[in-house]
């Protein structure tokens, strides 16, 4: 009886207002947790000119005329989740211009960022495969140091899609893009066989998709669109709808599902390094020759050398204030000038009343 009462009492002394606090602190922790799985982010990396920014606007149906990314772009889309609150999913996209010196930019977009909501996209320049593999490592390079510092920090990293035998993985998401493909399919059947293997073996190795594109081919252009949806809305739930893996095509391998045994008879790479090597030795490769170089003397890529005086960066705003600025730094480096030559001036005359 006495047990009875004490349970009695332990029951009574939960009033209304604390189980409607612990209901309410319930919801909240729910909506947290829906928040944050509607804001998701995508890095977007890859040489000079490889098409980074037309795949963004593509992909956001942006017409804008599309000038160099010198450094780091942000841009972001949205959409509304067909839920009894409408709510509204939120998809963020950072573009690192290039390869080559950015890797504290790509550590930038890493900072502040919920991991299991982070997703790369690496676009590789099909029309140069004699320094093809320079691109792969700097990427997987930044990517690898990045989210070590992640994981270093305490920050949650995530279970990539990637089988359990690779070795080098990254610790979320990755989608390999091989660009300029209506240039790369006009190539001869062996120097394909060899790019599509290599890439293949990349992919397996980190545990990522891998596609090939051209802004030229629409069946790609959609295959690319749908698999950025994917990665940032979470729709369509299979973005490739046919597995290729013939290199006389434009290959589309999801997510863990291609093997050592297709792709080079059950040979196993263990590592970038071999992947290079081997690639080299059937073609060899030019790092010097690449994306970045090329862009220099290319018109169509070539980023100017003063973008303040480019057309395409024109914003009203600062550049007013920037020619303000130039007033002054030009009357201040006039008004330096004309003092120099008076202190000249001076220390003649003063050097001339000595002799006499």
């Amino acid at each position: 009886m006495l047990n009875t009462n004490t349970e009695d009492n332990n029951v009574k002394s939960e009033t209304i207002q604390d189980v409607a606090f612990k209901l309410v602190e319930k919801q909240l922790g729910q909506l947290q947790q829906e928040h944050e799985s509607r804001r998701q982010s995508i890095l977007v990396l890859g040489s000079r000119g490889v098409g980074k920014s037309t795949v963004i606007n593509k992909f956001l149906d942006r017409e804008e005329n599309l000038r160099p990314t010198l450094a780091l772009q942000f841009s972001f889309g949205r959409r509304s989740r067909s839920t009894e609150y409408e709510q509204k999913q939120v998809l963020n996209i950072w573009e690192v211009g290039s390869l080559r010196n950015t890797e504290q930019l790509t550590e930038l977009t890493f900072k502040n960022q919920n991991q299991r909501n982070f997703s790369v996209i690496i676009m590789i320049d099909l029309s140069q495969p004699h320094c093809m593999f320079a691109d792969i490592e700097e990427a997987y390079e930044h990517l690898k140091n990045a989210s070590a510092k992640l994981i270093s920090n305490g920050e949650d990293s995530i279970v990539n899609k990637a089988t359990a035998t690779t070795v080098e993985q990254i610790q979320f998401p990755v989608v390999i893009v091989g660009g300029k493909y209506d240039l790369f399919m006009n190539f001869e059947p062996e120097l394909k066989k060899q790019v599509s293997r290599c890439l293949r073996s990349t992919a397996h190795l980190i545990g990522a998709a891998l596609i090939f594109y051209s802004s030229k081919i629409q069946k790609l252009v959609k295959t690319l669109r749908d698999t950025i949806s994917y990665l940032g809305f979470g729709t369509p739930s299979r973005p490739f709808r046919l597995q290729t893996t013939d290199y006389n095509d434009a290959l589309s391998i999801w997510f863990g599902t291609d093997s050592w045994k297709d792709i080079n008879r059950g040979e196993e790479f263990k590592d970038l390094q071999e992947i290079n090597i081997n690639f080299s030795s059937k073609v060899p490769q030019n790092p010097s020759v690449s994306n970045e170089s090329i862009s220099s003397h290319n018109p169509e890529h070539a980023v100017t050398v003063n973008p303040t005086k480019d057309p395409a960066f024109y914003e009203s705003v600062i550049d007013e204030m920037r020619a303000q600025k130039d007033v002054e730094l030009e009357e201040i480096a006039r008004d330096t000038n004309l003092r120099h030559k008076f202190e000249i001036l001076s220390g003649h005359t003063k050097q001339n009343a000595h002799f006499n």
